[in-house]
């Protein structure tokens, strides 16, 4: 299970004997319970944004006025909460500050949503439906086609203005999921050739895209 672990400062406290953080990063990246993370700019370099009758209100500054703020995030993959409290437990800030650790919302199933754009991607080129199989792409996205270099939907559109309905199957397949983004790797028969596809995949709100795509002939 996931969690957001908060690093939380205290600009009253003497932080000048805390312990470096780098052990810590390294030792729970090492062992793949710190998947990512990153320090934040001061609270002074904060904006906090309202919407109040269809006008936005920009304040220059945090959320709120306090001594402790959020100087920094890591997201941790571990087996129980318990497991996590430990590691938040052991980050160097915890000494000085405090960490918040929250459960990742768990009602999303991100593989899924990814595995049905690849079928919606694989029936849109059987169907020879080049609107379709574009829909499944980030305006922006670039695809690598044994060596060919398309940059963007526009381009993709042209180089594929012509395709006809093709025999598309995927043969095996598998995908890594890290929260907005991920990583699909699969073996695909279009007609008498075989494939090796690498993808990447943006989380770009209500839905899954794609964002690169790398496709070479795969070698026996």
């Amino acid at each position: 299970m996931k969690y957001m672990l908060l690093v939380c400062g205290d600009d009253t406290n003497d932080a000048s004997g805390m312990a470096p953080v780098e052990p810590w990063v390294e030792e729970l990246g090492d062992r793949r319970v710190r998947l990512h993370g990153h320090r934040l700019a001061l609270p002074a370099d904060a904006v906090t944004v309202r919407v109040r009758g269809g006008e936005v209100l920009r304040t220059d500054g945090p959320f709120a006025e306090t001594k402790e703020y959020v100087a920094g995030f890591d997201v941790l993959e571990c087996d129980s909460l318990e497991e996590a409290i430990e590691a938040a437990a052991k980050h160097p800030v915890a000494t000085v500050g405090a960490m918040e650790v929250r459960p990742f919302w768990e009602d999303e199933d991100a593989e899924g949503e990814i595995r049905r754009l690849d079928t919606e991607r694989t029936d849109a080129a059987r169907a020879g439906d080049v609107d379709r199989v574009l829909a499944c792409y980030v305006p922006d996205a670039q695809v690598v086609e044994n060596g060919r270099h398309h940059r963007g939907v526009e381009e993709l559109r042209k180089a594929w203005a012509v395709t006809a309905p093709a025999t598309r199957e995927v043969l095996e397949s598998g995908v890594h999921v890290d929260e907005s983004i991920a990583f699909g790797h699969a073996l695909v028969r279009t007609g008498d050739d075989l494939l090796r596809v690498t993808t990447g995949y943006r989380n770009v709100g209500p839905r899954w895209l794609i964002v690169h795509e790398h496709v070479t002939e795969a070698t026996s």
